[in-house]
Formats: structure tokens, sequence, C-alpha cells
């Protein structure tokens, strides 16, 4: 496989994967070079890309599990750290942004299980389909499904908690 035909097969999907990794590691710079360190190892396995029958599958899974051994490594535990000392600063345009509802529905995200994060942005921001997404995470779509709804009962409960100023 030449350097063009690579590209042209993997880079339609560099976004989805970098979200994936952000996801996942929260850190911008973390989820750059998980992208990255991805996409060295589907060049160095390039001649075997033509055998799957869905390399953005197949790229999605080699993601996830390469954040998921990041997040396990030690270095992780410095990254947990930092991010959670992490403050937010009185910029205008970053409290205009918090107050953005999408942006609220992905800090609520950042609070699920990895499971459920992981399950809720294949299927409801990546639009993949049940299947798929049991494909990738190695399980059957009805707990695919089971953690869907899950996921989404929870980030609607944490809107409505938001949204009514902690008054029931």
């Amino acid at each position: 496989m030449k350097q063009r035909e690579f590209l042209s097969t993997v880079m339609p999907f560099k976004d989805k994967l970098y979200r994936l990794a952000k996801r996942l590691l929260v850190s911008s710079e973390e989820a750059e070079d998980a992208v990255q360190e991805v996409y060295l190892k589907l060049w160095n396995g390039k001649d075997r890309i033509k055998n799957y029958v869905n390399p953005e599958a197949f790229a999605i899974t080699m993601t996830k599990n390469y954040c998921l051994d990041r997040l396990k490594s030690k270095q992780a535990a410095n990254l947990k750290i930092v991010h959670s000392n992490y403050q937010n600063s009185d910029n205008l345009e970053k409290k205009v942004e918090a107050n953005d509802g999408v942006s609220i529905v992905f800090k609520i995200m950042e609070t699920l299980p990895e499971q459920q994060r992981m399950i809720l942005q294949l299927r409801d921001v990546e639009q993949f389909e049940f299947a798929e997404i049991a494909q990738m995470l190695e399980s059957n779509e009805t707990a695919v499904r089971v953690s869907l709804s899950r996921a989404r009962k929870t980030v609607r409960e944490q809107l409505i908690k938001q949204y009514n100023y902690g008054v029931s």
C-alpha cells in the first residue's frame, strides 16, 4: 500500500479518533499523542489494512485500547492529578462556553463510567450502529443498548438537576 492510498483510507476518520481519545484521556495533548500512535501503528501494518472489513472500526478499537492502556499506566497517575487541580479562568469566553447546553452534556459525559462514556460517544456523537459498537467493544448488542440507556438516563437526570439548580 502506497502513502497516498494509506492516507485516503485512514484520514477520513482522524477526527473521530481524536474525539474518542479526548473523551477518554481528557487532555488535548494526550489525545493528539494517542491518535499519532494509532496512525503510526496503522502505517507499520499498512499492508494488512486491506484485510479488514472496516478499517475505521479497527482504528477506533485500536484508539480505545491505546487510551485505556495509557490510563492504566503510571504516567496516567500524573495526568489525573493535573486535571483534578485544573481551575477554569474567569475568562468571559469560558463562562459563555460553560453555559452552552452541549458543553454541559459533555461535562456530564466525563463523569460517566468508562464503558457508558465510550458507548454514548460512539452512538450519539459518532453515529455508529449498535452492531458496530458491539464489535468495537467486544461486547454484544444487548449489553451496548443497556449501557447506552443507563448513560442517557444519567445524563438526563444530571441535566434536570443542572437546570433546576438542585431544586426538585
